[in-house]
């Protein structure tokens, strides 16, 4: 058979494939079902463990089982992502309702990992088989195959509230986001109810049953005014706060405490530390006296974060300094986006009830409709079993007059008796006239003797009229959605009575936190580090008096403004600038703070090059030289940058910036006929002995990306060691392996020569 090249248009392609990605992580991975509030990775896990029997009065499972079980079965994709959904499942202080069970380490809210699956076991909670998992044996919910068709999976779990608002949902997919709080079940269920009493009913008088998001942090919502317009449009913002206590002393000896005794639910994981570090920061750069110390004494009976204060400390104005500076106020964004009818869509809170409640009339039509269907065949079998204890005589002349089963059962069914031995013509006539049906003939054939006795036939006979009375119950709650809602409504009271649990969250509308930073007084400070990074600024005065020893003991001295900053440039091209109101204003005796604490780059793998104030910046040129000899000029106010790290200039693979020295040099002139002047001389020494000598002016002054020019001709293996910058004519001395060589007496060339060799 010919083959046939089709033509298509590339971009058409690319966009069908990405359209089809895109829906399937935003359909298939990323946001939940608003049915069951679920995504199918976590559908998929609680479906695996109800088939592996894991109830909660059964023993606890490892989660290497779990896990394999989930992946082998319903969901090919990594194994630490299922177990990921299985450990958020069982944190509590993740989820509103927790749904499984664990027994082991499975992380804490200070940001604690779980312990590997291998150690960890767990089992579905009782809620969870009660609400999530009830009846999916009654046909409530589609079956589909799974990946490779060798499995059935439900589509969606007939879960009995809208979880997707009790448990909340956060996702990334392509190009959209969920982010859905949790709720307390309790107010969930009674909007719920609100809303099938009313189907008119309006967001503002659903959110008199539920007022707003319920988390397991507890804490405060501080902008309740906002909540209607989230929860009417599904976006917006939610204010959170955590809750301080003033703990006073109780003795004298005691020193008063504030206490965080919750925290906003975006604190959740790492926050906690980082909330103690940013404490810290705010005591070491003064910008609070009154906290002595701090303490996390948080523990399983909840968060206890005490900060020890000084006597008479004023406690409104550190809590409105914790707020504005510190994650102990935070922002949580809101975007109810779920898969509503097979598409992605964002929807208020009506909208989710609405979608909610349907699916509840819809899984419990299908539950009733299955078990009616049971109970018409329960009656049609005992109406089968009553008639022939009525004439079980005749039956049992029909089966021992039979050569085997399916004679018997014919007769029974069609009234054929040929074949058959009866005792008399009357019983074969009264046997042709028999028409059980297929279900009545096998349960009477398999109907045991005992069942003959007097007391069993009434239990039949009264199990019939049960069967009839619970076959009108539900040809009534079908033929009724009053009756049906009275159904829904009762299931609902029995969860919310059973599971139901108080609020933990405050909703209120708090007035803002107002802090305002004290006003820097301007002064003149000198800028002390010493040789192994410890740095401070004191007092010119104090300065002045201790000179020739502050000279003779640190590296870099210099007098700048405690309103500018420090330049810190390093050996792989970075510029770190540190505000110099960050720099611990101490006494000229006391040690200083690291800069590797104060900066964000590592001392461990980048050396300092050249320090100075940012003002010393300004109106000059800089000498950029390399160890590869690379050289430019470059005006200091390329380094006039709002951001704390920048790349000071461009080096070539293998090369480090060699020294920055301040020049003389001027550009003088505009456009090509711009040039530099200089009175300084350039001497290049290299490891090999090789000396150039040049004037300043020959090196072109170029932006701080680039990479310069090349100042000097290196053998293969020798790399430049030293740079001087020297006024024109001046007579310098210096040392080279023991002897000196004097400057000024070296031959000026040209930039990029070889240079001449000096022997020690």
């Amino acid at each position: 058979m010919a083959e046939t090249i089709l033509k298509t248009e590339y971009s058409d392609v690319m966009q069908k494939s990405y359209i089809d990605y895109s829906m399937s992580v935003i359909t298939a991975r990323a946001v939940p079902d608003v049915r069951d509030g679920l995504k199918p990775v976590q559908r998929r896990v609680l479906y695996a463990m109800d088939q592996l029997g894991l109830n909660y009065d059964k023993p606890h499972r490892k989660s290497a089982r779990i896990v394999g079980d989930a992946m082998g079965k319903y969901h090919p994709h990594g194994d630490s992502s299922i177990y990921e959904t299985l450990v958020v499942m069982e944190q509590d202080f993740k989820k509103g309702m927790a749904l499984v069970d664990g027994h082991g380490n499975f992380g804490s809210i200070e940001g604690d990992g779980a312990a590997a699956m291998r150690y960890t076991e767990a089992r579905l909670k009782k809620f969870t088989q009660d609400v999530y998992l009830k009846d999916l044996d009654k046909d409530v919910v589609d079956f589909v195959p799974n990946f490779d068709e060798t499995e059935k999976e439900p589509s969606v779990l007939p879960v009995r509230i809208p979880n997707v608002l009790v448990n909340g949902s956060e996702g990334i997919a392509v190009g959209m986001t969920t982010s859905i709080p949790t709720h307390n079940l309790t107010e969930v269920i009674n909007a719920v109810e609100a809303y099938m009493d009313d189907e008119d009913i309006t967001t503002q008088k659903l959110m008199e049953y539920m007022p707003g998001p319920d988390f397991p942090t507890g804490g405060r919502v501080v902008n309740k005014s906002d909540l209607y317009d989230i929860y009417e449009t599904g976006t917006g913002k939610i204010k959170l706060r955590g809750n301080v206590q003033f703990e006073p002393g109780k003795k004298k000896t005691d020193k008063d405490k504030l206490v965080i005794t919750a925290i906003p639910y975006t604190m959740i994981g790492a926050g906690i530390s980082k909330f103690i570090s940013d404490v810290v920061e705010l005591i070491e750069t003064k910008k609070t006296q009154d906290i002595t110390d701090i303490s996390n004494e948080s523990s399983k009976e909840g968060i206890r974060i005490a900060l020890e204060l000084k006597k008479n400390a004023d406690i409104a104005k550190l809590e409105n300094l914790l707020y504005k500076k510190t994650k102990l106020e935070d922002t949580l964004g809101v975007n109810m986006l779920t898969i509503a009818d097979g598409r992605p869509e964002v929807l208020g809170l009506k909208d989710i009830i609405s979608h909610n409640v349907e699916f509840q009339y819809q899984i419990n039509t299908r539950k009733y409709n299955t078990l009616l269907k049971k109970e018409y065949e329960n009656k049609e079998v005992r109406e089968g079993l009553i008639k022939a204890c009525n004439i079980i005589d005749l039956i049992i002349e029909i089966l021992r007059g039979s050569t085997n089963l399916k004679q018997a059962k014919a007769c029974l069914i069609s009234g054929e008796t040929e074949g058959i031995r009866f005792k008399s013509e009357q019983s074969q006539k009264s046997a042709a006239k028999l028409h059980f049906t297929e279900r009545q003939a096998s349960a009477i054939l398999e109907l045991r003797l005992y069942k003959l006795i007097g007391l069993e036939i009434e239990a039949l006979e009264k199990e019939y009229e049960e069967t009839l009375a619970r076959i009108a119950e539900y040809e009534d709650i079908l033929g009724s959605k009053k009756a049906m809602k009275k159904v829904i409504k009762k299931d609902l009271e029995r969860i919310k009575k059973e599971y139901g649990v108080p609020r933990l969250t405050v909703i209120e509308d708090a007035a803002a936190a107002v802090y305002e930073e004290p006003q820097l007084v301007e002064q003149e400070v000198v800028f002390i580090m010493d040789r192994f990074g410890y740095s401070k600024t004191v007092d010119t005065a104090a300065f002045e008096r201790g000179r020739e020893t502050v000279f003779a003991e640190n590296k870099y001295v210099f007098n700048c403004m405690n309103t500018e900053k420090i330049c810190i440039f390093t050996d792989n091209g970075n510029l770190h600038q540190i505000k110099v109101r960050d720099i611990p204003f101490t006494r000229i005796k006391d040690k200083g703070t690291p800069i590797d604490n104060l900066g964000n780059y590592s001392s461990a793998g980048e050396e300092i090059i050249y320090l100075c104030p940012s003002e010393q910046l300004k109106g000059r040129r800089f000498l950029f030289v390399t160890r590869n000899g690379m050289m430019k000029l470059v005006d200091g106010s390329e380094f006039d940058a709002a951001k704390r790290t920048i790349a000071s200039t461009k080096l070539g693979e293998g090369d480090a910036v060699l020294a920055i020295l301040a020049t003389d040099a001027v550009l003088l002139g505009e456009g090509e006929e711009a040039k530099i002047v200089s009175s300084q001389i350039v001497v290049l020494q290299s490891a090999d002995g090789y000396f150039l000598k040049f004037p300043l002016e020959e090196i072109p002054e170029k932006k701080k990306g680039a990479v310069g020019v090349r100042g000097i001709k290196l053998a293969a293996n020798d790399r430049l060691d030293d740079v001087y910058l020297i006024p024109d004519g001046a007579d310098i001395t210096i040392d080279y392996k023991g002897r000196e060589v004097s400057l000024k007496r070296l031959k000026t060339a040209k930039r990029d020569g070889k240079g001449s060799k000096l022997r020690a």
